[in-house]
């Protein structure tokens, strides 16, 4: 199916605008950024405005954006789920753990598994986070980008696409670090949201629909697809996952994952750090009817994409569709350059948080007299490194495609040991430093064993959200058990590092818990919607 895309002067005008604004940006603000609290937290300075914005648009990739429609297309709206349900994940981090962040000054994620356990865990997860940040984020969001772009623009040459994309990004992220990170992710967030925002008028303007509910709901004929809830069987997304195994995934990624908890501890306070969080979160509850939507509603507009495929092979089809078949001039232009900010914003994020583990929780934690300048001068390094790695690898990728799905489904099983710790660690002062290492290797080769079986059909095959959670539970066995052996540390020596009374909220309309129940009730009202 041909979505080749013929873009006007004005099309090709915008895009070239954005590309400009987004590297001026990254350069100028290159030049106030001095150590390596700037490169990487940006001096703690940040504000709530754009930590909210570059916290959902790096979560945005084009691989989100084109599979939340394409998804929606082949299934319905559940794939929302996991948008609405970082809202509550979201709100739970304000309450618990950004106080404790901040209040410890951490600087990586691992880095409070050693405050709170010891250097162990916080050497294994630095590892593990760089080697997925490398191989399957960075480099996963390189090739996903060029492949997307390739859709559009079918004689692009994927390696050079690769190249470039990498280039750009690094570019801005090595000059500014996480600051131009941040502020080229507001504005990438706001023409994203303005694209997605217009392609979904457009869609409901397309004559099959006409801005009618009802025409929507006769054409379409399946109630199923307009339930968020499903089956307990249900291949997609069952309600047991959404109930259990979605809450655990997305604590893991907005809780422990660098890349994303960054911003949070660039904050110049706690409360930018919640208000930031909590305006993500209101971000994500839209994403329903302005990415998920438009995808169900094509099946009206484009009905034969999917053919008699079950598991319509064609569905990141949709996307291009509805871009080249239904936006007038400039429009198309505007799209497109929110299709290529969900790409650059992922490339910054991951480039700047592997930089941040290689150099300060490996070559710091060796070299602890090192200043200010000379950790910037090795995290840009160490970010040119990471960059070409991963710039070289990602077109390789199309040579193993089914081992690189195969890593990105095996991200959710390594999920559950590390949630574990965090959980356990943040909320009890039981456990050890040996308990935190015996729960990352057990449990981790305990979720590699399980999901080997499942492939080569030793075992059935279970819903991987749910395998998520019983696994979350074996890993807490193996805590609590191992826990009987170390020695845990001292009260004094947890002071500030666990959960516990939170700084008081600003009074009146700023109170963190006023926008939080807000943003509770709006999401159970959605819930209960689409259920």
């Amino acid at each position: 199916m041909d979505a080749a895309l013929s873009l006007s002067t004005l099309d090709y005008a915008i895009i070239a605008i954005y590309f400009f604004v987004v590297l001026s940006i990254g350069l100028w603000i290159g030049r106030k950024t001095k150590g390596g609290e700037d490169l990487f937290l940006a001096g703690r300075s940040l504000g709530w405005v754009s930590i909210g914005f570059s916290l959902f648009a790096s979560n945005i990739s084009s691989t989100t954006l084109i599979g939340l429609v394409g998804a929606a297309y082949a299934t319905g709206l559940s794939v929302s789920n996991y948008e609405w349900m970082a809202t509550v994940v979201l709100v739970f981090m304000c309450f618990t753990f950004i106080p404790v962040f901040l209040r410890a000054r951490i600087s990586t994620t691992p880095e409070f598994l050693e405050r709170r356990f010891d250097g162990r865990s916080r050497t294994y997860f630095a590892g593990l986070t760089i080697i997925t940040n490398l191989f399957v984020d960075t480099a996963g969001s390189l090739y996903a980008g060029a492949v997307v772009l390739k859709l559009f623009f079918p004689d692009l040459d994927l390696f050079w696409t690769c190249i470039v994309l990498a280039v750009v990004a690094g570019l801005y992220t090595a000059a500014g670090g996480l600051a131009a990170v941040v502020y080229t992710d507001t504005i990438q967030a706001v023409v994203l949201l303005v694209g997605a925002v217009l392609l979904t008028y457009y869609v409901f303007a397309h004559p099959a629909i006409d801005f009618s509910w009802t025409t929507v709901l006769e054409g379409i004929n399946d109630p199923d697809k307009f339930s968020v809830i499903r089956p307990i069987d249900d291949a997609t997304l069952p309600w047991l996952g959404t109930l259990v195994g979605v809450p655990l995934l997305g604590f893991y990624f907005w809780c422990t994952n660098q890349y994303i908890i960054q911003r949070v501890l660039g904050a110049r306070s706690v409360y930018d750090a919640r208000w930031g969080a909590l305006l993500a979160g209101m971000l994500k509850l839209p994403i329903l009817f302005i990415m998920v939507l438009p995808g169900l509603l094509a099946l009206l507009i484009f009905p034969d994409i999917c053919g008699a495929d079950p598991s319509c092979a064609n569905r990141d089809m949709v996307f291009p569709m509805l871009v080249t078949e239904l936006l007038p001039v400039g429009v198309v232009g505007l799209v497109m350059a929110g299709l290529i900010a969900a790409i650059m914003s992922s490339i910054d994020s991951t480039l700047n948080s592997a930089s941040a583990l290689v150099t300060l929780d490996f070559i710091k934690v060796r070299r602890p007299n090192m200043t200010d300048q000379e950790c910037a001068r090795v995290g840009r390094i160490a970010m040119a490194i990471i960059m070409i790695i991963a710039a070289l690898w990602a077109p390789q990728i199309a040579n193993f495609e089914g081992l690189f799905d195969y890593l990105q489904q095996m991200l959710a099983y390594i999920v559950p040991p590390v949630v574990v710790l965090f959980l356990f660690g943040g909320f009890s002062r039981k456990g050890t430093g040996t308990a935190a290492l015996a729960t990352l290797i057990i449990g981790h080769t305990i979720s590699l064993g399980v999901f080997v079986a499942q492939k080569l059909e030793i075992m059935p095959e279970v819903h991987f959200t749910i395998a998520t959670g019983a696994l979350t539970l074996v890993s807490a066995v193996v805590f609590v058990v191992a826990s009987k052996y170390g020695v845990p540390k001292t009260d004094e020596e947890l002071e500030g590092i666990l959960v516990g009374a939170p700084p008081p909220p600003k009074p009146g309309l700023r109170d963190y818990r006023l926008h939080s129940a807000v943003l509770l009730a709006l999401t159970t009202l959605l819930v209960i919607m689409f259920w």
